[in-house]
């Protein structure tokens, strides 16, 4: 069958010479592309390899961080207590996006009425976007216990999971915010014309669009929490990296660091790619007018 009429497509349209010889050519321009960038890719692993590997401490380096005997080990108790971070993040994760839409809708409220709402919202989250995370985490693991509380929990786990939530949802906020005011006022103003109240002029009108327009940032922040759930080790919880630690500090050698760290990343780089896919793909919708 001639090239011409295997690219007929069902109108009977028949591609030109000249498009068939074009897109050769990008097919063409395509895999010499791939070759090359493969090319350079092995060739920078290669150097990296032989840099690292004929490097004076490699030796002692190996034995320490890599030592494959401490590594079979250490996984078993390093993905026990990988559960612990995933069930931060998970329940922290759903935390954040609550507490950090509420903060948001506080902060767009209109008004003098809500004058002290917004107030409160914002020196909320400029507090605590300031404050360090780690710092966040010690005052609540370690002063909340002592001020002796009826009924509060001194529970690392769940004051680790606080500290967390706090911090985590002054950065959900503002990106919420930002979605908000990116809603053009014309909606509103439709949606108020229609005969909708400002409660229901957020709810269908404004904040639908938000929340599609800020999925991808909103994606970026929960890689960052899944990273920021082994921090909770600081407070003696046992999560995949208290495990790693353990391990380490009983036989001194840091490899189970070396096993708890790729898991992580292991578990971050689909999240990432999942992340730029979802950026990609709405970049594209919007492109062909298929987002408002």
């Amino acid at each position: 069958m001639p090239r011409a009429a295997a690219e007929r497509d069902s109108d009977g349209y028949v591609p030109s010479a000249r498009r068939l010889e074009r897109e050769a050519f990008k097919r063409g321009r395509t895999r010499r592309a791939t070759a090359i960038a493969a090319v350079s890719t092995l060739l920078t692993a290669v150097v990296l390899y032989l840099v690292i590997v004929n490097s004076p401490g490699w030796e002692r380096t190996r034995e320490t961080f890599f030592d494959p005997a401490f590594a079979k080990k250490a996984l078993p108790d390093v993905l026990e207590g990988l559960w612990l971070n995933l069930r931060l993040l998970v329940v922290c994760g759903a935390s954040v996006l609550v507490l950090g839409m509420l903060l948001a809708v506080a902060r767009t409220l209109r008004g003098p009425a809500f004058f002290p709402l917004r107030a409160l919202a914002t020196a909320y989250t400029d507090f605590f976007r300031g404050l360090p995370l780690i710092i966040n985490l010690l005052i609540v693991v370690f002063g909340v216990p002592a001020l002796r509380l009826q009924g509060v929990t001194t529970d690392p786990v769940v004051l680790g999971g606080v500290a967390l939530t706090l911090t985590y949802a002054a950065y959900v906020a503002e990106v919420f915010r930002a979605g908000i005011e990116s809603v053009h006022p014309s909606q509103r103003a439709a949606a108020r014309s229609l005969g909708l109240s400002h409660r229901k002029t957020l709810r269908y009108v404004v904040l639908p669009q938000a929340v599609r327009r800020v999925v991808p940032p909103l994606l970026n922040d929960l890689v960052s929490l899944q990273k920021d759930t082994g921090l909770v080790s600081i407070a003696g919880a046992v999560d995949a990296v208290y495990a790693a630690q353990i391990i380490a500090s009983r036989d001194f050698n840091y490899t189970p660091y070396i096993v708890a760290g790729l898991i992580f990343v292991a578990l971050t780089i689909p999240m990432t790619r999942f992340t730029d896919w979802v950026t990609a793909r709405m970049d594209r919708q919007r492109a062909q007018g298929g987002t408002v």
